[in-house]
């Protein structure tokens, strides 16, 4: 039997504390609807903004396989120190898996390397996401698409270097497109960015929007092998010549 895979989620856990509207939807954070939704064998840890060092010091960090990353209006608040530490642990094989507005966060452009800018509206719109890439695994148990009756429109130019894989795309009631299912490599780890989740609305109790970051999760896990080994190397064979 497969280890439980170690899983924190990070919420910056602002709007259902100021805003009823969100409170009502997830009375108690959207951590907790995301952590209730994984359908994997799962250590979950809850991290947020206002814990000591975002909650993501570095014997959790050590101790996560996969990271689950939400935020949206205090991006900026995230120490740069924090970032950069979780930054390395990505390049050393932990996933990570960012949601929604986390597009903007610091780690999100720390990793990408852009400005992950694109467009946005609040218009009560139906989301249609279609899976363009159904062999992969993050697609398993996913139809040719699922419908979102109400969400937030993402439009293209999404500013992001272009995926690796590219797992589904969006269609909004209002026209416009965007690459909603993002999968890249960094170093020795997996990051998955994943569109939806708009918090006024119920996107997190859907069953295909969980079923979708449970695949992730899964996909995110790091491979078991040693670290590569970087620097001065010697040579594995003799070479001719060498003194």
């Amino acid at each position: 039997m497969s280890q439980p895979i170690n899983v924190t989620i990070w919420n910056e856990y602002r709007h259902e504390k100021k805003n009823d509207k969100v409170a009502s939807v997830y009375p108690n954070g959207m951590h907790a609807a995301i952590a209730e939704g994984l359908d994997v064998a799962a250590n979950v840890k809850i991290a947020t903004l206002d814990d000591p060092e975002h909650g993501l010091t570095e014997e959790v960090l050590n101790g996560t396989d996969v990271l689950i990353w939400w935020g949206h209006v205090a991006h900026d608040e995230v120490r740069d120190e924090i970032v950069e530490r979780v930054h390395q642990r990505v390049l050393k094989g932990m996933g990570l898996i960012v949601l929604h507005s986390g597009h903007f966060s610091k780690i999100f452009k720390k990793l990408m390397g852009t400005s992950c800018d694109l467009k946005w509206r609040e218009a009560d719109e139906k989301e249609r996401i279609w899976v363009v890439n159904p062999a992969h695994p993050i697609a398993e148990g996913i139809g040719e698409y699922f419908e979102l009756p109400q969400e937030e429109m993402y439009g293209e130019h999404f500013d992001i270097p272009q995926p690796d894989e590219l797992v589904m795309v969006s269609w909004f009631e209002g026209g416009e497109v965007f690459r909603s299912g993002c999968c890249y490599s960094r170093g020795a780890g997996k990051v998955f960015y994943f569109r939806p989740g708009h918090e006024t609305y119920p996107t997190y109790y859907n069953p295909q929007v969980r079923k979708v970051i449970s695949n992730a999760v899964k996909w995110a896990a790091p491979v078991k092998r040693d670290y590569p080994r970087y620097g001065n190397a010697k040579p594995l064979e003799t070479i001719k010549g060498s003194v």
